[in-house]
């Protein structure tokens, strides 16, 4: 299947084909590695960090006054989840051994890259109490590791949906993620005029789904109109914080009453079509520079970076911040800009040797695939997906629950091996856990 933006597919609801053809799009590569890149770029950067009484500070550059307007670019989780939409769909119409073992691979590169940040982060805290490092800091980094989780306990739910949303959208097209959107606006009626906040995590589902299945319609195609998705995108998110109830930012701040992101709101997936009818309208020049080499080395890291440059952050922090005392200066400030380059640095110096020993767990190992069944798929995603979310409401805090947590990753990883001999089946072959995948 060839991916275009310059003309339509030829039917509006034509299903996306199954063919072992399909190649990798360099747009899609791009998106995904610079959303990673954004992502790591601002964690390192907005922490505001104060250490006094054995207790660790933590505010956010971003809420500076008027500097809300930086998040309607630099929270890119919109993007990862597009990105995450066509590489799934154009991944699944390559899938040649039925959708079960589709989704059992996909499973598996997801939970694979866990194990060793859990082998270390596990034990990590209690040998760090026992060294006296302060107990508060310490739990604050554990608890914040977990957390960042989130993205991947909701794009198991959005591989577990691909094949049914698939369908819907072959026949409904455009209507399933319009569909997806009323719902993100009726959640956001209901939750704030009842004051029932908990209403407000339907729209994990309606609102990640929705720019999720936008991916399919890139896949297909079929968004050849970027401008009036960008502009109504990005006009419709400045009426709703103008006229509703909604803050300016798109990332959490503290003190807020409202946070767009956590759970997610109508003007978060107003801006994600703000963002991708801008990405899309840049595509054509994205695609003329030289990223060739860049792809080649980022793309096989970039959960390894996801998964660990908030450990090295916070092993930057213990020294700098709690061993040294050395308060991160005011954002903005003439200060700040002199010492982030050395930040900035340091934390490259310490995301290296991370980098080197974890990336290497980013392809799961090759399984000698039997046949997958629905109850072993699912099975293992609900394992994967269960244990995610304790992580993500835990984090790696001393206790049970990321024991628990890890446990149920690995059952789930366990789930996805091989359901039959390898004589049972002709579809049986030993081969790489990537090799049934298309882009992301």
């Amino acid at each position: 299947m060839t991916v275009l933006l310059d003309r339509p597919a030829e039917s509006p609801v034509r299903p996306l084909p199954r063919s072992r053809k399909a190649v990798r799009d360099p747009f899609i590569d791009l998106l995904r590695v610079f959303g990673m890149a954004l992502v790591v770029l601002q964690h390192w950067t907005i922490p505001v960090l104060t250490y006094q009484d054995g207790r660790l500070g933590t505010g956010n550059a971003l809420a500076t006054p008027g500097v809300w307007v930086v998040t309607w670019i630099s929270q890119v989780m919109p993007l990862v989840f597009f990105a995450g939409g066509a590489a799934n769909a154009i991944s699944f119409g390559r899938a040649a051994h039925g959708t079960q073992r589709w989704l059992a691979v996909r499973l598996r590169r997801l939970a694979w890259p866990l194990l060793p940040l859990a082998a270390v982060w596990i034990p990590l805290p209690h040998l760090l109490l026992e060294l006296g490092v302060p107990a508060q800091p310490l739990e604050t980094g554990a608890k914040l590791t977990g957390q960042l989780l989130w993205f991947l306990a909701v794009y198991v739910i959005a591989v577990v949906a691909t094949p049914s949303l698939l369908g819907l959208h072959a026949r409904h097209g455009l209507r399933v993620p319009a569909a997806l959107a009323a719902g993100a606006a009726l959640t956001d009626v209901v939750r704030f005029s009842t004051g029932v906040e908990p209403l407000g995590y339907l729209n994990i589902v309606f609102v990640w789904l929705a720019v999720h299945q936008l991916g399919f319609l890139y896949a297909e195609g079929r968004l050849t109109r970027p401008w009036p998705l960008a502009i109504g995108g990005f006009g419709t998110a400045a009426l709703l914080v103008a006229f509703g109830p909604y803050p300016g930012s798109m990332i959490g701040l503290p003190g807020a009453e409202v946070s767009n992101m956590a759970p997610p709101t109508l003007a978060m997936l107003a801006v994600a079509a703000g963002q991708i009818g801008l990405a899309t309208l840049l595509r054509p020049l994205i695609l003329r520079l030289r990223t060739d080499g860049l792809l080649a080395w980022a793309g096989p890291r970039v959960m390894t970076v996801y998964l660990w440059h908030m450990p090295a952050l916070f092993a930057v922090t213990g020294v700098v911040v709690v061993g040294l005392g050395l308060d991160t200066p005011a954002p903005a400030s003439l200060g700040w800009f002199a010492g982030w380059p050395l930040w900035f640095g340091l934390l490259c110096l310490v995301m290296w040797p991370l980098l080197k020993g974890f990336a290497r767990f980013e392809e799961p190992p090759a399984l000698p695939y039997g046949k997958a069944t629905w109850g072993s798929s699912l099975g293992a995603a609900a394992l994967v997906g269960g244990g995610l979310l304790m992580l993500t409401v835990a984090g790696f805090a001393p206790g049970w629950t990321p024991v628990v947590a890890t446990v149920a990753i690995l059952g789930g990883l366990l789930a996805t091996g091989p359901q039959t001999p390898l004589s049972a089946g002709r579809g049986s072959r030993r081969g790489s856990s990537m090799g049934e995948t298309s882009a992301g």
